[in-house]
């Protein structure tokens, strides 16, 4: 999928590239971001650059979360298609910038594109029970709570409680 950049009031939302290897170590290393991620903590920086370069082949969307005004990088989300039709997004964000409503405003964004440019009508996220701050975002964003389950990091390592959100547009 060829990755367009998107805009809002405050952030511009790019496709992330292996120039953005230390930015994206920045989050992708720290473990208060990581604690409800799926993604193991990464411990190098040559693993975060491995992670990029291999982006360019996968599908969905993975983007980088800037501030508008600077370009500074704070953190980065996706959105992908399941085989059930639903687009499933998550998203990151340096622990400096958390409630500050950027996550919301960008995801709102990606929805707004699946939705006008892909066709996307069913969304869907989830979030750790532990973790009620990503809840009030997909809240703010149109999801509604639909269900609960578990969801585990990529490695096993530990498996998380969750609450299942979905958002059906006309």
């Amino acid at each position: 999928m060829n990755e367009p950049i998107l805009t809002t009031e405050r952030l511009m939302l790019r496709p992330l590239t292996p120039e953005d290897t230390d930015a994206v170590f920045s989050w992708c290393a720290n473990p208060q971001v990581n604690r409800f991620m799926v993604y193991p903590l990464y411990r190098d920086r040559e693993a975060v650059a491995r992670w990029l370069e291999q982006l360019a082949g996968q599908p969905g969307l993975v983007f980088g979360i800037a501030l508008a005004e600077t370009g500074l990088l704070i953190g980065s989300g996706g959105i992908t298609r399941r085989e059930d039709g639903a687009w499933d997004f998550g998203y990151n964000l340096l622990p400096a910038y958390w409630g500050r409503g950027y996550a919301t405003e960008a995801m709102r964004r990606v929805i707004e594109y699946v939705r006008n440019e892909l066709g996307g009508r069913h969304f869907a996220a989830h979030h750790a029970v532990a973790n009620p701050a990503s809840g009030r975002v997909l809240v703010k964003c149109g999801l509604k709570p639909v269900g609960t389950g578990t969801y585990s990091k990529l490695d096993g390592s530990e498996t998380f409680p969750s609450i299942d959100y979905e958002m059906r547009l006309p």
